[in-house]
């Protein structure tokens, strides 16, 4: 599930950290980074999906 996770993070950051940890704080964040930059968004979610277990 976690490689699936990472592969929507790619195409649709936001999507990543919502299946991850669901709407909160980073699931708003990752829509402002991806937002002001399509690759900040990215990492940040990759972030997100590989500290969460």
């Amino acid at each position: 599930m976690q490689i699936l996770r990472l592969i929507l993070s790619i195409l649709l950051p936001p999507l990543g950290v919502f299946l991850t940890v669901g709407i909160g704080l980073h699931f708003w964040l990752n829509i402002v980074l991806t937002l002001l930059g399509y690759i900040p968004g990215v990492v940040h979610a990759a972030y997100i999906i590989g500290t969460n277990k």
